[in-house]
């Protein structure tokens, strides 16, 4: 099956940065199998990400393979304001959180403002800040009428709009910041195909959201991230309501006990295989490589890991947006998922995901038919992308998905989705000239060889008798 192009179930997420806006980086980096370009919009102006955006559709145009586009909007997030250079912290050392960037300094100490003023009525004495990922941490000495002065008990260098942790602590933050809204008014101009929400603590959050998007006249999907206690506490709630999961490591590795931070990663992935949820594996995939051409051994494990876990993307961060190395990364990630691929069977399907209608039981039924003949390929037709989502939670595995539609909306959609590859088709009246167009299509890009077979789900396009056909090519 595919012996021309070798098929990756696993799809890969990159973040565009410094290191990737250009096209003919960009066209590399389609060429070595990119499915969706992030723009995190912690760091984005507006001028720089409709910058990045034309780029990327420039690149896939020019490429001739498509892309999604996933806006990653910064959420309910606590960080230090603007400083014009750094400043080097010692132990020991105090420095004051202040309200507004017009505080008068007190003294020699040290002062920067912060984003989210309430937070001085919200922290006590003896609280721990995280700063930086945790590579500065603050504790607080004192509260003020106009700033929270701490103690540095972690030294290191502060930088702008830093973000910080406060481990433990519900800050009341509200789900969508003034910056949040704005970006999001600019994605959806943009027709962006994916918004991630960060910091999500309830499925109100998600909600707020969506609504957002509705009255703006957006069909994109939303990505829940999970990144503290309140998301994972109430992750069934948050799945419920999401189109999709992030685990959002980096935050949510300082917010919780490093420890815990494997069993997290595994509960948050087996709950959104169970309820049919895509589910995005993020942060320090590579992370030497933003400097190293070659990974650590550890983080070939941790890849090769999420392909274990059944994750349907693996994302990069800072390796693409900034790193030295971008393209080569993708080829390190197309390497990693393949081969754990090849040696992942979990009893041939997903076993966990609940299935109610019949229809749904029926994609069950093409599933286990398509692993007893082999592994072979699965047709599905698709005019709403809900069986191409259950097909592709059911795991097939070494079965690829072969979705066509006549929607554009649904193949970008689908880029996010475990095993599918995705064809723009025009639906003929015969239900017989529909399907062999469709296998000659496969034949054209490699996808198939004389002689393999292939699971065709009929019913679907022409709402006929419920039944799956084998048939060979």
């Amino acid at each position: 099956m595919g012996k021309l192009t070798p098929f990756r179930f696993t799809k890969v997420i990159f973040t565009i940065g410094p290191a990737t806006l250009d096209v003919s980086v960009l066209r590399r980096m389609l060429r070595a199998g990119v499915d969706i370009c992030r723009i995190n919009m912690a760091h984005a102006s507006h001028e720089w990400t409709q910058k990045a955006i034309e780029v990327v559709r420039t690149a896939s145009i020019e490429e001739g393979r498509g892309v999604s586009i996933l806006m990653d909007i910064k959420g309910p997030e606590v960080r230090t304001g603007y400083i014009d250079g750094h400043i080097d912290l010692s132990e020991g050392q105090q420095i004051d959180l202040t309200q507004s960037p017009d505080a008068t300094p007190d003294g020699d100490i040290v002062s920067i403002d912060i984003n989210y003023p309430a937070l001085i009525d919200e922290v006590s004495v003896g609280d721990v800040l995280l700063v930086d990922s945790g590579l500065m941490r603050f504790e607080v000495q004192e509260v003020r009428i106009d700033r929270i002065r701490c103690c540095v008990v972690i030294p290191g260098r502060m930088g702008s709009r830093r973000h910080i942790n406060i481990p433990g602590k519900k800050i009341n933050l509200p789900a969508m910041t003034e910056k949040d809204v704005a970006d999001t008014k600019m994605g959806i101009g943009n027709g962006v195909d994916f918004f991630a929400l960060s910091f999500v603590r309830e499925s109100g959050d998600i909600e707020q959201l969506k609504k957002f998007l509705l009255d703006n006249q957006s069909k994109a999907k939303v990505v829940a991230k999970i990144e503290d206690q309140s998301g994972i506490e109430n992750l069934e709630e948050i799945l419920e309501v999401s189109d999709a999961l992030m685990v959002a490591r980096g935050d949510l590795g300082i917010e919780v006990p490093y420890e815990d931070l494997p069993i997290i990663q595994k509960q948050a992935v087996s709950s959104a295989l169970t309820l049919g949820k895509p589910v995005i594996m993020a942060t320090h995939l590579l992370e030497s490589m933003t400097e190293s051409p070659m990974p650590t051994r550890a983080e070939i494990t941790d890849v090769s890991n999420s392909v274990f876990e059944r994750v349907d993307c693996v994302m990069l961060s800072g390796e693409t947006s900034v790193g030295k190395h971008p393209v080569e990364c993708i080829n390190v990630l197309n390497k990693i998922t393949k081969n754990a691929e090849a040696h992942s069977d979990y009893g041939g399907y997903n076993h966990d995901l609940t299935l109610k209608t019949t229809r749904e039981k029926l994609m069950k039924s093409a599933v286990v038919l398509a692993l007893e003949l082999g592994g072979v390929g699965i047709v599905v037709f698709s005019s709403t992308g809900l069986h191409v989502r259950t097909l592709s939670a059911l795991r097939p595995y070494g079965c690829p998905i072969f979705v066509f539609t006549e929607r554009q909306e649904i193949i970008n959609e689908s880029r996010i989705l475990w095993g599918v590859k995705a064809f723009m088709s025009e639906f003929k009246d015969s239900q017989e000239a529909t399907i062999s167009d469709s296998i000659y299509r496969l034949q054209s890009e490699g996808c198939v060889d004389k002689g393999d077979q292939l699971i065709i789900v009929p019913n679907l396009l022409f709402g006929e008798v419920n039944m799956v056909q084998i048939r060979n090519v």
